[in-house]
């Protein structure tokens, strides 16, 4: 059974339909990349996949539970966590803090003025450990306005998998990186993705990325899917190839 599925997903706004019918599915411990051009319906199927956007028709379906249409805190807590195009950090608060706060919300007792040092204590650890995975633990105590902007797109990383999700979802992780911050960025995560049990969901525009990282790849133009598979079998998909690759070799 696959992790997550996506059946029939639709979602308008008014008369125009940003995703049609799409259908998707990521297997546990694989990494699917989204790609496709802007206005695609990337971004809109990760709204609709964390509840951000409600569909207008299908269904989403993770680890064999119907999570639509659920409120976005409930599908984080069913162990979804995402990242965005644009970073979300407190640029006041340390790198640590920033991962702890992200780990703390995953706990149910978070708000215990009792016991609640307990919280904080396992929160610090899970915080520590997803620094480590980042290679951001010299940092820790390094205010997130002051660090560079790959940094700060890494720091998001480990904001989201502190929080143990089943599923991660990074949305163009890469994206305003320069080509020194994308190549250290790819050799972070994919040493972090080959040693987790983790399931990945990318959005990136960058083609090297996506073929460096994803097992599977979904095309996606103008809302529906036009080629789905390998990176080798997307690679020679003529429809793919004339909506998005162009001369990609």
């Amino acid at each position: 059974m696959p992790l997550l599925e996506c059946k029939g997903l639709v979602r308008r706004f008014g008369a125009l339909v940003a995703v049609d019918a799409v259908d998707m599915s990521l297997e546990a411990g694989r990494i699917r990349a989204v790609i496709g051009p802007n206005g695609a319906g990337k971004s809109t199927m990760f709204n609709l996949i964390t509840s951000v956007l409600k569909p207008s028709a299908g269904e989403v379906i993770f680890a064999g539970e119907n999570i639509t249409g659920l409120p976005v805190h409930a599908v984080a807590l069913k162990g979804i966590a995402r990242t965005f195009q644009l970073c979300h950090v407190f640029p006041a608060l340390t790198a640590r803090e920033n991962v702890r706060i992200a780990a703390q919300a995953r706990e149910h007792q978070r708000w215990r003025f009792i016991g609640g040092r307990h919280v904080v204590t396992r929160s610090t650890a899970a915080a520590d450990e997803a620094l480590e995975h980042l290679r951001l633990t010299r940092l820790a105590n390094v205010r997130a306005a002051l660090l560079s902007h790959g940094d700060q797109r890494l720091l998001e990383v480990a904001m989201a998998i502190a929080q143990k999700p089943r599923l991660l979802m990074l949305d163009e992780p890469t994206q305003g990186l320069s080509l020194e911050e994308t190549d250290r960025a790819v050799e972070v995560l994919k040493s972090m993705l080959g040693a987790g049990n983790l399931s990945v969901l990318l959005v990136e525009h960058d083609m090297e990325v996506v073929f460096k990282l994803a097992h599977d790849i979904t095309v996606l133009h103008r809302g529906r899917v036009i080629a789905d598979g390998s990176p080798a079998a997307v690679k020679a998909n003529a429809a793919a190839r004339s909506a998005y690759l162009g001369g990609t070799e």
